[in-house]
Protein backbone atom coordinates (compact mmCIF):
# COMPACT_ATOMS: atom_id res chain seq x y z
CA UNK A 1 0.00 0.00 0.00
CA UNK A 2 3.46 2.31 0.65
CA UNK A 3 4.07 1.71 -2.54
CA UNK A 4 1.34 2.62 -4.33
CA UNK A 5 0.88 6.35 -2.05
CA UNK A 6 4.57 6.94 -2.60
CA UNK A 7 3.79 6.21 -6.30
CA UNK A 8 1.23 9.38 -6.30
CA UNK A 9 2.63 11.46 -3.64
CA UNK A 10 2.39 14.26 -5.45
CA UNK A 11 -1.61 14.09 -5.23
CA UNK A 12 -1.20 14.66 -1.33
CA UNK A 13 1.11 17.63 -2.21
CA UNK A 14 -1.50 18.72 -4.20
CA UNK A 15 -3.91 18.32 -1.26
CA UNK A 16 -1.66 19.49 1.24
CA UNK A 17 -0.69 22.60 -1.41
CA UNK A 18 -4.62 23.85 -1.98
CA UNK A 19 -4.89 23.36 2.00
CA UNK A 20 -2.39 25.86 2.64
CA UNK A 21 -3.68 28.22 -0.17
CA UNK A 22 -7.33 28.23 1.58
CA UNK A 23 -5.74 28.71 4.85
CA UNK A 24 -3.61 31.56 4.04
CA UNK A 25 -6.48 33.29 1.85
CA UNK A 26 -8.55 33.00 4.63
CA UNK A 27 -6.23 34.73 6.83
CA UNK A 28 -5.41 37.64 4.43
CA UNK A 29 -9.44 38.52 3.60
CA UNK A 30 -10.66 38.32 7.52
CA UNK A 31 -13.30 40.41 6.06
CA UNK A 32 -14.71 38.10 3.68
CA UNK A 33 -18.19 37.69 3.20
CA UNK A 34 -20.23 34.29 4.16
CA UNK A 35 -20.86 33.83 0.84
CA UNK A 36 -17.34 33.98 -0.64
CA UNK A 37 -15.87 32.05 2.29
CA UNK A 38 -18.82 29.42 1.27
CA UNK A 39 -17.71 29.37 -1.65
CA UNK A 40 -13.91 29.60 -0.54
CA UNK A 41 -15.05 26.37 1.42
CA UNK A 42 -17.06 25.08 -1.24
CA UNK A 43 -13.92 25.09 -3.95
CA UNK A 44 -11.42 23.60 -1.19
CA UNK A 45 -13.71 20.47 -0.68
CA UNK A 46 -14.17 19.80 -4.26
CA UNK A 47 -10.88 19.90 -5.06
CA UNK A 48 -9.37 17.78 -1.63
CA UNK A 49 -12.55 15.66 -2.76
CA UNK A 50 -11.34 15.23 -6.71
CA UNK A 51 -7.80 14.69 -5.77
CA UNK A 52 -8.36 12.21 -3.02
CA UNK A 53 -10.57 10.28 -5.19
CA UNK A 54 -7.84 10.19 -8.09
CA UNK A 55 -5.86 8.77 -5.40
CA UNK A 56 -7.81 5.77 -4.12
CA UNK A 57 -8.42 4.70 -8.22
CA UNK A 58 -5.08 5.12 -9.05
CA UNK A 59 -3.55 3.81 -6.24
CA UNK A 60 -2.54 0.57 -8.01
CA UNK A 61 -2.14 -1.47 -4.39
CA UNK A 62 -4.38 -4.47 -4.00
CA UNK A 63 -4.57 -2.81 -0.20
CA UNK A 64 -7.76 -1.67 0.87
CA UNK A 65 -8.44 2.41 -0.38
CA UNK A 66 -12.06 2.62 0.51
CA UNK A 67 -10.79 5.02 3.40
CA UNK A 68 -9.30 7.57 0.69
CA UNK A 69 -12.22 6.79 -1.33
CA UNK A 70 -14.68 7.78 1.15
CA UNK A 71 -12.58 10.92 2.25
CA UNK A 72 -12.80 12.22 -1.37
CA UNK A 73 -17.08 11.47 -2.36
CA UNK A 74 -17.33 13.44 1.67
CA UNK A 75 -15.32 16.73 0.26
CA UNK A 76 -16.88 16.34 -3.22
CA UNK A 77 -20.73 15.99 -1.17
CA UNK A 78 -19.92 18.78 1.01
CA UNK A 79 -18.59 20.81 -1.77
CA UNK A 80 -21.41 20.43 -3.68
CA UNK A 81 -23.55 21.43 -1.36
CA UNK A 82 -21.97 24.34 -0.46
CA UNK A 83 -22.20 25.60 -4.09
CA UNK A 84 -25.98 24.39 -4.81
CA UNK A 85 -27.05 25.79 -1.38
CA UNK A 86 -25.17 28.81 -1.09
CA UNK A 87 -27.68 30.85 0.97
CA UNK A 88 -27.58 28.17 3.71
CA UNK A 89 -27.20 30.13 7.29
CA UNK A 90 -23.66 30.07 8.96
CA UNK A 91 -24.89 27.33 11.56
CA UNK A 92 -25.69 25.20 9.02
CA UNK A 93 -22.22 25.20 7.50
CA UNK A 94 -20.28 25.02 10.04
CA UNK A 95 -22.38 21.90 10.91
CA UNK A 96 -21.60 20.29 7.45
CA UNK A 97 -17.30 21.28 7.82
CA UNK A 98 -17.19 19.65 11.22
CA UNK A 99 -19.04 16.65 9.88
CA UNK A 100 -16.77 16.77 7.30
CA UNK A 101 -13.50 17.17 9.99
CA UNK A 102 -14.41 14.96 11.78
CA UNK A 103 -15.10 12.18 9.17
CA UNK A 104 -12.32 13.06 7.49
CA UNK A 105 -10.01 13.24 10.72
CA UNK A 106 -11.32 9.83 11.60
CA UNK A 107 -10.62 8.25 8.02
CA UNK A 108 -7.00 9.62 8.15
CA UNK A 109 -6.28 8.01 11.36
CA UNK A 110 -7.21 4.11 10.08
CA UNK A 111 -5.38 4.94 6.98
CA UNK A 112 -2.23 6.02 9.09
CA UNK A 113 -3.06 2.93 11.43
CA UNK A 114 -3.24 0.60 8.31
CA UNK A 115 0.01 2.45 6.82
CA UNK A 116 2.15 1.84 10.31
CA UNK A 117 3.93 -1.51 9.45
CA UNK A 118 4.91 -0.10 6.12
CA UNK A 119 6.23 3.17 6.80
CA UNK A 120 8.25 5.18 9.16
CA UNK A 121 6.34 8.06 10.96
CA UNK A 122 2.86 7.46 10.05
CA UNK A 123 2.45 10.12 13.04
CA UNK A 124 1.96 12.87 10.73
CA UNK A 125 -0.73 11.37 8.89
CA UNK A 126 -2.59 10.56 12.71
CA UNK A 127 -1.65 13.97 13.78
CA UNK A 128 -3.16 15.40 10.58
CA UNK A 129 -6.17 12.99 11.56
CA UNK A 130 -6.24 14.00 15.12
CA UNK A 131 -6.07 18.14 14.35
CA UNK A 132 -9.38 17.57 11.71
CA UNK A 133 -11.40 15.96 14.48
CA UNK A 134 -10.58 18.18 17.41
CA UNK A 135 -11.13 20.65 14.91
CA UNK A 136 -14.70 19.61 14.19
CA UNK A 137 -15.19 18.82 17.56
CA UNK A 138 -14.88 22.01 18.49
CA UNK A 139 -17.10 23.70 15.55
CA UNK A 140 -19.44 21.92 17.47
CA UNK A 141 -19.27 22.72 20.38
CA UNK A 142 -19.08 26.05 20.21
CA UNK A 143 -21.09 26.74 16.97
CA UNK A 144 -21.70 30.31 17.88
CA UNK A 145 -18.00 32.15 17.88
CA UNK A 146 -17.55 35.20 15.93
CA UNK A 147 -17.44 35.37 12.46
CA UNK A 148 -13.46 36.33 12.23
CA UNK A 149 -12.71 33.90 14.99
CA UNK A 150 -14.56 31.23 12.89
CA UNK A 151 -12.65 32.63 9.59
CA UNK A 152 -9.19 32.22 11.61
CA UNK A 153 -9.72 28.82 13.29
CA UNK A 154 -10.91 27.67 9.57
CA UNK A 155 -7.46 29.14 8.59
CA UNK A 156 -5.43 27.69 11.13
CA UNK A 157 -6.91 24.26 10.72
CA UNK A 158 -6.04 24.26 6.71
CA UNK A 159 -2.46 25.51 6.92
CA UNK A 160 -1.83 22.55 9.66
CA UNK A 161 -4.01 20.33 7.50
CA UNK A 162 -1.48 21.54 4.50
CA UNK A 163 1.57 21.10 5.93
CA UNK A 164 0.98 17.44 7.67
CA UNK A 165 -0.21 16.65 3.69
CA UNK A 166 3.33 18.29 2.30
CA UNK A 167 5.32 16.42 5.09
CA UNK A 168 3.90 13.62 4.36
CA UNK A 169 4.06 13.50 0.28
CA UNK A 170 7.85 14.58 1.02
CA UNK A 171 8.41 11.62 2.73
CA UNK A 172 6.59 9.48 0.47
CA UNK A 173 8.28 10.94 -2.02
CA UNK A 174 11.62 9.81 -0.62
CA UNK A 175 10.24 6.39 -0.21
CA UNK A 176 9.68 6.08 -3.72
CA UNK A 177 13.01 7.07 -4.50
CA UNK A 178 14.62 4.89 -2.19
CA UNK A 179 12.12 1.81 -3.09
CA UNK A 180 13.07 2.73 -7.12
CA UNK A 181 17.15 2.40 -5.75
CA UNK A 182 17.14 -0.96 -3.70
Amino acid sequence: MVHALAKNWWLLLLRGIAAIIFGVLAFAWPGLTLLTLILFYGAFALVDGVLAIIAAITGGAPAPRWWLAIIGLLGIAAGLLTFLMPGLSALVLLFFIAGWAIATGMFQIIGAIQLRKEIDNEWMLILSGVVSVLFGVIVLIAPGAGALGLIWAIAVYSIVFGISFVALAFRLRNHKHEAATA
